[in-house]
């Protein structure tokens, strides 16, 4: 194993010294790669451009972060960028480590494009040295698979109960782990902590990388799902057939407050963070699926004027 990190390590040198120049290019691709990103743009891009998938969008996402979450309890994955330190092969062969490690600042693409966007995302998480190589391609073929696996069974509409129970399994399963693995002796925060020591600049381990972050993230999006297909404002556009400027202006509409959702302040406290980003994620479907659509079909539906009889 040590042999593969090693040369993943000289992977990501060999991206930094020949490609220094790309440096902003990458931070905004893995930008672009954020499971957040995922329910800001591609989720409601994919959404208004076809119901079924972008339902099935959400779905799959939700599915696969919390398989990546327990996965890395039981993987114990490094990260290139504290693993340089604690193995000593930094003192060895100095890694020209990047400044900076996060950025401030779809369904409708063909398929080489959508993998060539994939290969970016995995190559920008390399030059960064927040994965090794061999991270990045078994979480590409996980992801395929699951998909390739669970899109025919997407389910689109179901009663709320569904919804609720499904938010409610996904919370408990991965406590019910976690706890275990805890009770057993394990250190789950360990990654944190290095994460903490290495960084460069602490401040950039934010909250919504410890663990349950994407897991209140998921479940409030969850039950958001049903309770925005149950909604009388879903119900009312459900039928809907909107026109190629609408569905522009629900994009841009949905973008518009999902943006300014996302970059509220987080509470001090991490319990508060975990109940605050709950909240955020289950609303999150109802924008998108009930009331941005209603507002816009709402003012854009013009009355037929009134006939007069002769």
């Amino acid at each position: 194993m040590e042999s593969t990190l090693g040369a993943g390590i000289a992977m990501a040198e060999a991206l930094q010294n020949q490609l220094p120049w790309l440096e902003s290019v990458w931070l905004w691709v893995t930008f672009l790669g954020d499971p957040k990103i995922l329910f800001l743009f591609y989720f409601p891009a994919a959404y208004y451009a076809s119901r079924r998938v972008g339902v099935a969008v959400l779905w799959i996402s939700l599915i696969t972060e919390w398989l990546n979450l327990v996965f890395k309890w039981f993987l114990f994955g490094d990260r290139p960028f504290w693993w340089v330190h604690e193995s000593g092969y930094y003192s060895q062969a100095p890694a020209q480590v990047a400044t900076r490690a996060r950025s401030r600042w779809v369904r409708v693409m063909p398929s080489l494009a959508y993998c060539t966007f994939l290969l970016a995302v995995g190559l920008s998480r390399v030059f960064i040295l927040a994965h090794f190589p061999h991270q990045v391609l078994a979480g590409l073929i996980t992801g395929a698979v699951l998909g390739w696996l669970m899109a025919p069974w997407v389910p689109v509409e179901r009663e709320l109960s569904f919804y609720g129970l499904t938010a409610l399994a996904l919370m408990l399963g991965a406590s019910l782990i976690y706890w275990t693995l805890f009770t057993l002796g394990l250190d789950l925060s360990w990654s944190i902590s290095l994460a903490s020591k290495w960084c460069e600049r602490p401040e950039w381990v934010h909250v919504d990388s410890r663990p349950f972050a994407s897991l209140s993230r998921d479940s409030g999006a969850a039950l958001g799902l049903g309770i925005a297909l149950h909604s009388p404002c879903y119900a009312q556009v459900r039928r809907a057939q909107l026109g190629s400027g609408q569905k522009l202006a629900c994009l841009v509409l949905a973008v518009g407050l999902l943006g300014p959702l996302d970059w509220l302040g987080h509470p001090p406290q991490i319990s508060l963070f975990y109940v605050f980003n709950f909240l955020k994620y289950t609303l999150w479907p109802c924008l998108v699926l009930a009331l941005v659509p209603w507002t816009v079909h709402t003012f854009s539906t013009q009355e037929a004027p009134p006939v007069h009889s002769s």
